[in-house]
């Protein structure tokens, strides 16, 4: 029997350093545990559909990356619910203990721990009534809480907030988000495209303040959250209170075993960490920078989850990693559907190419294509990807013309 490989933590980054190790050829066997009920799934409906849908038709298995039957073909032994309770690592390997007292020993470890919901720093953030998002237990109580709620306030004007305000909007609840930024999105966007999102959701009927934070929140006389006091003493009524502040990436085992963290993980692209028998990846990780030398850069996307994981998995193998993909994200927001590729942090220039039902922003480094952000416009989305995975650029002067089809403007850098 060949060595060990254990994964802790059982999401899409976790699976995809099983499937990543398995394909490369890994003969031992591959443990992955995870503390949901639940083995892998897909966290991106959860904010979308998965609200947006009536309780009786969904099925959470239905939202599985894998069936049982892929696990035993691929021989991963599967071990939900369970937590990993300390680890004994030494240069070569080392032992598990996990929360019931099982001991698992294993010559490689991998890291995909995810991470966890930042929690709001006001009084009240612990009223009945008052929840994040980042499991499908999660998903299941704000969706339940939709059913009954008629004002909702979601603190927080990124991804996962925009997305469950859609949601909630759509179910007919009055939805107002705030954002302490002078606009939403504003870590990971262009001013334009915040403006295009928020004059699309305004439309809707979702209220927008934003440079202000929630200073605390109120119960009502059912002890149940009531209203959100804003720092300015507006008080905004609240059945139902959404916290989407961002996220933390979970590095407490990381850190008992000595690993690099910064913020996140310290890994290379490919999942490297400073430790020779400890690769990671997912939501846990930092990497790189790839356009400001010196810098780290976390991302929080399927995508890198997936390119990552498989990656680290074939590390552990002992095998190349190859090389790693575009960076890509998407959003779906109502009637909208974000479309990112590339990383634009870090640009020096943009091009703004809207009509009155799309938007593109192109962003340039030095001149050259680094990343493209759409909404509704697919075939911008897909030729700047395509430009993007090739090792080329898009003409920064003739992109500005919306007329101009922008795969005809690929050129070599």
């Amino acid at each position: 029997m060949g060595e060990t490989l254990l994964i802790v933590g059982a999401g899409e980054a976790g699976l995809n350093i099983a499937i990543g190790a398995r394909e490369a050829g890994h003969t031992g066997p591959v443990i992955l545990v995870g503390g949901e009920s639940l083995g892998p799934y897909q966290r991106p409906p959860l904010s979308k559909e998965y609200l947006a849908a009536d309780g009786d038709d969904l099925d959470p298995v239905e939202l599985e990356l894998r069936a049982a039957e892929f696990y035993a073909d691929h021989d991963i032994a599967l071990r939900p619910g369970r937590r990993v309770h300390k680890v004994d690592l030494a240069e070569t390997g080392g032992t598990a203990v996990l929360d019931d007292g099982t001991e698992i020993g294993f010559a490689r470890l991998a890291l995909a721990t995810g991470s966890v919901p930042r929690a709001l720093p006001a009084p009240g953030a612990d009223l009945p009534g008052v929840l994040s998002l980042r499991t499908i237990d999660d998903a299941a109580a704000i969706r339940a809480e939709l059913d009954r709620a008629g004002h909702v306030v979601v603190i927080g004007g990124g991804f996962v907030g925009l997305e469950v305000a859609t949601a909630a909007a759509k179910r007919g609840a009055a939805v107002t988000v705030v954002e302490a930024a002078d606009r939403i999105l504003a870590r990971v966007v262009a001013a334009p495209l915040s403006d295009f999102v928020t004059e699309r959701h305004e439309a809707q009927g979702i209220r927008f303040r934003l440079g202000t934070t929630v200073a605390g929140l109120r119960a009502n006389d059912a002890g149940r959250v009531g209203a959100a006091v804003l720092a300015d003493g507006t008080e905004l009524p609240a059945d139902l209170v959404v916290v989407g502040i961002g996220a933390v990436p979970t590095v407490d085992l990381a850190r008992d075993l000595g690993l690099r963290c910064e913020g996140g993980i310290v890994t290379d692209e490919h999942g490297r960490t400073d430790h020779p028998a400890v690769v990671a990846a997912g939501d846990c990780t930092v990497q790189p920078h790839p356009h400001l030398a010196g810098r780290l850069l976390g991302l929080e996307s399927v995508n890198n989850a997936a390119e990552q994981g498989r990656a680290a998995g074939r590390i552990a193998a002992g095998t190349d990693p190859g090389p790693r993909g575009v960076p890509w994200f998407w959003s779906n927001q109502g009637d909208l559907r974000i479309q990112i590729v590339g990383v634009s942090d870090g640009h020096d220039d943009l091009v703004v190419r809207r009509s009155e039902d799309r938007i593109t922003v192109l962003y340039y480094r030095d001149g050259v294509l680094i990343a493209a952000d759409t909404v509704d416009n697919p075939r911008d989305h897909n030729a700047a990807k395509r430009a993007l995975a090739n090792g080329q650029t898009i003409d920064r002067e003739a992109a500005a013309d919306i007329e101009v089809p922008l795969k005809s403007l690929v050129r070599p850098v």
